[in-house]
């Protein structure tokens, strides 16, 4: 049986990301990015009127980097925003490897899949209470 070394990693070494939406727009906002650190589960989560690169540069200093230090690793899907120089430029500068989940096989990027579906839930729940007392 082949020997599989394990991995020791710390809060906030690890972190997936990935857009949700578009939604209904909301305060000017259609989007919402999402980033799940591994090993802690802490969700980190911003509106945005757009899924593009310049949100996730921003996100990823505003709101890990400054906040939680520097990352050794990021998981996302393979989608434009996350697959570009800017991107790719500012991960290389800080030492950050990028990790690119496997397309049709959510799993890879599991931890912030499960808090996509959390989000989503408890938007629907508040959407749902309001409209009930909505008047016509």
């Amino acid at each position: 049986m082949p020997m599989n070394p394990i991995l020791i990693v710390e809060l906030f070494d690890v972190w997936g990301i990935d857009f949700m939406g578009p939604f209904p727009m909301s305060f000017g906002n259609s989007y919402i990015l999402v980033g799940v650190d591994y090993v802690s589960k802490w969700v980190e989560a911003i509106p945005c009127k757009q899924n593009d690169h310049r949100v996730v540069l921003k996100f990823l200093k505003e709101n890990i980097f400054s906040r939680f230090g520097v990352p050794k690793a990021i998981i996302s899907d393979g989608g434009a925003h996350f697959c570009n120089k800017p991107f790719e430029a500012l991960l290389s500068k800080y030492g950050v490897k990028h990790k690119v989940a496997t397309p049709y096989h959510p799993q890879t990027s599991g931890q912030v899949e499960l808090a996509n579906r959390e989000i989503k839930n408890i938007l629907m729940k508040v959407v749902n209470s309001k409209q009930k007392r909505l008047v016509y």
